[in-house]
């Protein structure tokens, strides 16, 4: 027997109505519902509604996900209460009052009550891994393991801060250029597709041959103009079979490898790789987690399959009992001071302390790094805009000029 939520009509006064009703199949609840008086209109069983309901929260939930800026506010929220001796009950009550995003109130919500129920901190927090990643679970549960619950979530918050203030600065820094290509982009197409058409009849009146450069300009503008959904199909295409081909795994080798190797980007992308992985292996190891979980959490936030491998080759030679720095010097991923300063830092006991110096290291370097980009994209944008503006320019003036100097 299965339960359907259903929507009618009462025959007598014509009103909506909606409710639940047992019946064997659809049929059938039409058959009981006519005797009730009511017109069925649609139906669907309890199952579908819930699993509708569930997708439209996730939805929902995707909208409205929290930043790693709300998550390390929370966060720092969080430590201060349990420090001022709060438990940690009662810290998550006044946390829900707190917070203003939907998505996160939710979660702290149903994260209260498995607390209630007895369920640790951590295992609460993982099950939003959404919001609260495997770096943020496993430090938390290394901070109840140890009773440094507030020390960790200190560390924990300056990480997500760190991460978000480099996230920004990188944003900020190349949002320039990206508006310029947007802006030009927006232009040129505007002069093929409205200004060129309108010349086209009269290049065509001249009893001359056209420049091979106006002639491009000339199919170049009637293909955009009356062509550009073949174009949207080829890009949809390209586009679509790269997405399939990246999920394959020697294709997202080839691509995070070609990424490392690009002009310009390959040289920022490594250095914040570098310094994710050092600021996160050096938060989770002063946290108390083990070197074997934190180094497979490492690996899983670097997101570039090639500097993965590197790091599973490492975590092999650590179960075999070797370092950490020679499988990273092996790769050649990883620069020579990086490698000696871990090296140094393993055998002097000291490793969390060179991961943080070399954390902050490249993350000045990336600053720097993200300048000088910036300052050569901006006028190669430039360049490249007023090159085309002036190759459109040409095109059109140069048969003008000459159809007036063949008249004089």
């Amino acid at each position: 027997m299965a339960v359907f939520e259903y929507r009618g009509i009462l025959v007598g006064s014509g009103k909506p109505t909606k409710g639940m009703r047992d019946a064997e199949n659809a049929k059938v609840l039409r058959a009981l519902l006519r005797k009730d008086g009511i017109l069925l209109t649609s139906a669907t069983e309890e199952q579908e509604a819930k699993a509708k309901a569930k997708r439209d929260i996730k939805i929902l939930a995707f909208l409205d996900r929290p930043s790693v800026s709300d998550v390390a506010i929370m966060t720092r929220q969080l430590g201060t209460l349990l420090r001022a001796g709060i438990p940690l009950f009662e810290s998550l009550n006044a946390l829900i009052e707190q917070v203003e995003r939907d998505s996160l109130k939710r979660a702290l919500t149903n994260i209260r009550e498995q607390v209630r129920e007895g369920t640790s901190f951590a295992a609460a927090l993982e099950s939003h891994k959404s919001i609260f990643p495997p770096l943020y679970v496993n430090m938390v549960r290394a901070g109840e393991a140890s009773g440094t619950l507030e020390t960790v979530l200190e560390r924990l918050t300056d990480f997500l801060e760190n991460q978000a203030r480099l996230r920004g600065k990188v944003t900020a820094a190349l949002a320039y250029p990206g508006l310029m290509a947007i802006i030009g982009t927006v232009i040129i197409s505007v002069l093929m597709i409205a200004v060129v058409p309108n010349l086209i009849t009269t290049f065509q009146s001249m009893d001359q041959a056209l420049p091979w450069y106006t002639e491009l300009l000339i199919f170049t503008s009637g293909f955009l103009g009356n062509r550009w959904w073949l174009l949207l199909m080829m890009l949809a295409a390209v586009g679509y079979g790269q997405h399939r081909w990246r999920q394959t795994k020697p294709g997202r080798l080839a691509w995070d490898a070609f990424w490392l190797k690009a002009p310009l980007f390959g040289k920022l992308l490594q250095m914040l790789a570098i310094a994710r992985f050092a600021r996160t292996l050096a938060t989770l190891l002063a946290a108390g987690v083990p070197l074997l979980t934190a180094m497979d959490i490492v690996k899983n936030v670097l997101d570039n399959a090639v500097l993965e491998t590197v790091i599973s080759e490492a975590i092999g030679s650590i179960r075999e009992g070797q370092s950490i720095s020679e499988p990273l010097k092996r790769s050649k991923r990883f620069p020579p001071i990086v490698t000696h300063m871990i090296a140094i830092g393993e055998k002097s006991g000291q490793l969390e302390n060179m991961l943080e110096n070399v954390a902050e290291a490249y993350d000045s370097a990336v600053e720097t790094r993200v300048q000088v980009l910036t300052s050569l994209l901006e006028p190669l944008m430039i360049v490249i805009m007023g090159g085309a503006v002036a190759f459109i320019a040409f095109s059109i003036l140069m048969p003008l000029i000459q159809m007036s100097s063949f008249s004089g």
